[in-house]
């Protein structure tokens, strides 16, 4: 059993006994309490044997640990031998590439500029050939303006306005003044 448990039924038993009036003592039931204690003694060593099976188990983990941790310090040491001798690889490597970015930077600078100088060129003629286009469509509006009056507007008929309809004409006869005359007579 374990040795929580019957100390937490020893403290129960304490605290369901009597309290003697005036007193700090408590009456409790002796034959329980000792049967408490007597579980107590028989669990006592088996709480041992756990704790000792738990030190075993614990400095068994330590010296694996302890190993492990050997093992790896190995590990790294030759890791760091390695690299110590990739490190001037390295060191040759960045400097390359250094010079590398730097020219493509200087290549991308000039190219960059050559366009923006052709673009600027062409938006420069661009910009020539519609002012041209423009001098020529002004021209051509002033001289149609002189040459013909303007045309006068067609007055617009509302659309709620009918259409006037065409009344049938009839002819009449005018009579010539010797017929009439004789029409009279």
């Amino acid at each position: 059993m374990d040795i929580q448990h019957l100390v937490d039924r020893l403290e129960d038993l304490i605290d369901e006994g009597r309290h003697l009036f005036g007193t700090k003592y408590t009456m409790v039931d002796e034959e329980r309490a000792l049967e408490i204690i007597d579980q107590m003694r028989i669990s006592i060593p088996e709480e041992i044997e756990k704790a000792a099976r738990v030190l075993q188990q614990r400095d068994r983990v330590l010296a694996e640990a302890n190993e492990e941790a050997a093992r790896i310090i190995q590990q790294a040491r030759q890791q760091s031998e390695t690299m110590v001798d990739q490190h001037q690889m390295v060191q040759q490597a960045k400097v390359r590439a250094g010079h590398v970015i730097e020219q493509a930077k200087i290549e991308a600078k000039k190219i960059t500029n050559e366009a923006d100088g052709y673009v600027l060129g062409q938006l420069k003629e661009l910009e020539n050939q519609v002012a041209r286009s423009l001098g020529e469509i002004r021209n051509g509006i002033e001289v149609m303006q002189q040459e013909s009056p303007p045309e006068p507007k067609p007055m617009a008929q509302p659309l709620h306005m009918p259409r006037p309809v065409e009344l049938e004409r009839e002819t009449v006869e005018i009579d010539t003044p010797a017929q009439f005359n004789d029409q009279q007579q």
